[in-house]
């Protein structure tokens, strides 16, 4: 348990350096989100990896809520939108996040960052509702590529599975990356107590 502790606080440290890069980018360039979208958190194909959910499933488990979200997840439709996304209108489109300082790299990247096409070259991606909003700002940005590079959405995203193969090498739905985040801190803290029923005995 211990391990993945320390794995966890290696992961935010490097979610602080995302925060601080990815948020002065989308700041700086205006291509920010609109205030309480959701529309991202409602889609069933945004992926994450086991270690990239390890902060937040520890935050559960210390809060005592690990077994009750993981039966709730259990239950969730097999193609669901995130489960800490909470819905404020009708269509999902507008809402918030839940569990928003422990929240996976993807949601911090995205917005609007930068990725290799398939040339090789530095794009920029930018949320279909980023560019409506801010159709005049996209274009301009997409001309100064080579003057200001965007941060890289993949880098960033491999400087946190790098921490660990076993945890970071495979993406899955993002409920499904959480179920198994979860399984694997409470299989953790069974065994510690376990081993430590024995070493007392």
């Amino acid at each position: 348990m211990q391990r993945l502790r320390e794995l966890s606080r290696r992961v935010e440290a490097v979610y602080g350096e995302m925060a601080d890069t990815f948020s002065s980018y989308q700041q700086d360039s205006g291509l920010s989100c609109r205030s309480s979208c959701g529309e991202c958190c409602t889609q069933p194909t945004i992926e994450a990896t086991v270690l990239e959910m390890l902060p937040l499933a520890l935050h559960l488990f210390d809060q005592g809520k690990a077994e009750q979200t993981l039966t709730q997840l259990e239950e969730l439709p097999e193609v669901s939108g995130c489960f800490f996304y909470q819905r404020l209108s009708f269509d999902g489109k507008q809402g918030q996040c839940t569990v928003y300082q422990q929240r996976p790299s993807i949601c911090r990247v995205f917005g609007a960052a930068g990725y290799r096409d398939k040339m090789g070259k530095t794009s920029l991606s930018v949320c279909k509702t980023i560019k409506s909003d801010k159709a005049e700002k996209y274009q301009q940005h997409l001309i100064m590529l080579t003057e200001h590079p965007p941060p890289m959405m993949m880098s960033a995203k491999e400087q946190v599975n790098e921490l660990d193969y076993e945890l970071g090498n495979k993406h899955y739905p993002i409920n499904q990356a959480m179920f198994l985040a979860l399984e694997k801190v409470l299989f953790k803290s069974y065994y510690s107590s376990f081993s430590t029923d024995l070493q007392i005995a």
